[in-house]
């Protein structure tokens, strides 16, 4: 379902606005100059600035507080701290320990775009290969295919939001320094991550069965519509729509802990 390529252009709509003016030819005699006139303003209101997520505030009720590790040396610490949220066989079972921070922040990032490189995912691969029924004109998605994902999705349900984002704003600054060095000096990865999941709870909810097609060697949507959607919502219709309710219903949770003021 498309490659592993990473896409790094970003588009960006600018919006314009034209003023007209009017040029007057002197009659004889010369009249007084006209009175100014009221532009009426345009049909098109100009667009709003980006919303702007500040970062939850970071509650470090040690003393002194507890430093933060430097972002090269910072995996144990996070992989930890995610051990006492997921538990250690889970937080061993499912993440990659290496770049932690450094693979969410670039994960995150590329969701919304055509493709994501697997190779910088934080998390391990689902198991198995893509489950299929019929041939040609019937592939389709099997819906057994869904249980490769139930492991995950039970994992995700069972999270505590309040406390996995208290982990993350006591973090904050290394994630804040990882989207920096991705690319973005004047951006907040706090916003990106709203953004993100602002655009995963939007993703459409297909009707089953969904239909392959092979092109080349990798199956592709039979639907350009839903081939040409990101990444990160191609997880979602691979997953099966239960489980995509319930990933939503949790991003939304999380969503609202993120933006609640402090």
């Amino acid at each position: 379902m498309g490659t592993n390529r990473v896409v790094l252009a970003v588009a960006v709509v600018v919006a314009l606005g034209a003023t007209a003016w009017y040029l007057l030819k002197p009659a004889a005699p010369p009249l007084p100059p006209p009175p100014v006139a009221t532009v009426a303003p345009s049909a098109t209101p100009a667009p709003e600035p980006p919303a702007h997520f500040p970062a939850p505030e970071a509650k470090d009720e040690s003393t002194p507080p507890t430093p933060l590790p430097a972002l090269d040396e910072s995996d144990g610490t996070m992989l930890a701290a995610l051990a006492g949220i997921l538990g250690r066989e889970a937080a061993g079972r499912f993440f990659v320990p290496d770049r932690l921070v450094r693979n969410i922040v670039v994960t995150v990032d590329n969701l919304p775009r055509k493709t994501f490189a697997m190779r910088l995912s934080p998390l391990k691969p689902v198991g198995g290969l893509l489950a299929t029924t019929g041939k040609e004109e019937s592939l389709a998605i099997a819906t057994q295919n869904a249980a490769r994902y139930s492991p995950w999705v039970a994992l995700l349900e069972k999270v505590d939001v309040a406390r996995l984002v208290a982990v993350y704003a006591r973090a904050y600054p290394l994630f804040q320094q990882a989207y920096v060095e991705l690319g973005y000096p004047d951006g907040h990865f706090n916003t990106r991550l709203v953004q993100v999941i602002d655009h995963l709870l939007a993703a459409p909810e297909p009707a089953a069965p969904l239909r392959l097609v092979v092109p080349h060697v990798l199956f592709e949507y039979a639907d350009p519509v839903l081939e040409a959607e990101s990444a990160g919502r191609k997880v979602l219709f691979r997953m099966g729509n239960a489980n995509a309710a319930k990933v939503k219903s949790k991003l939304a949770e999380l969503r609202a802990v993120l933006v609640r003021a402090p």
